[in-house]
């Protein structure tokens, strides 16, 4: 065989493998929903779900317990934000196998009648790592269906 027939059979097979590679797609985002009101404030925490789902490539977000279990090891990039405002606090935690990763926080004011916040981090997940999103306790966040969200993505897999 020829160096040329030798380079084509080389590209032939890696094309072949990149073909059996299997990506897995990921892409999440939502939001509360809500009926234009404030959900919470409880008085202990609760997982906050989002029932509103703009995106959900992968289906990996589960609407019943607002949970969502990494399908394969990679790299997640996850954001949150809510708006609220009033006498109470608002406070948002991005939970990762019942640990707080990043949070939202307002304190309450009666000056300041409307406030939003956000954040956002990469994660390292093992395939099956939970992540949900807490409306930490005497807390509440307005709820509908475009203001307070989450997001997730898969960035790099392995």
């Amino acid at each position: 065989m020829g160096i040329m027939e030798t380079r084509l059979k080389d590209s032939e097979n890696q094309i072949l493998e990149l073909k059996n590679t299997e990506t897995t797609r990921v892409a999440f985002s939502a939001a509360t929903g809500g009926g234009n009101k404030a959900i919470g404030p409880f008085s202990t925490d609760r997982h906050l779900v989002f029932r509103k789902v703009i995106t959900n490539i992968g289906n990996t977000y589960n609407t019943e317990t607002g949970i969502f279990a990494a399908p394969v090891t990679g790299t997640y990039y996850f954001t949150l934000f809510h708006h609220a405002g009033g006498t109470h606090t608002a406070s948002l935690s991005l939970i990762k196998n019942n640990d707080v990763v990043v949070m939202t926080y307002d304190h309450p004011s009666t000056q300041d009648t409307a406030d939003n916040g956000g954040n956002a981090v990469l994660l390292q997940l093992q395939q099956g790592d939970q992540v949900y999103v807490r409306l930490d306790a005497n807390a509440h966040v307005w709820g509908n269906d475009v203001i307070t969200t989450f997001s997730y993505f898969l960035l790099s897999q392995g």
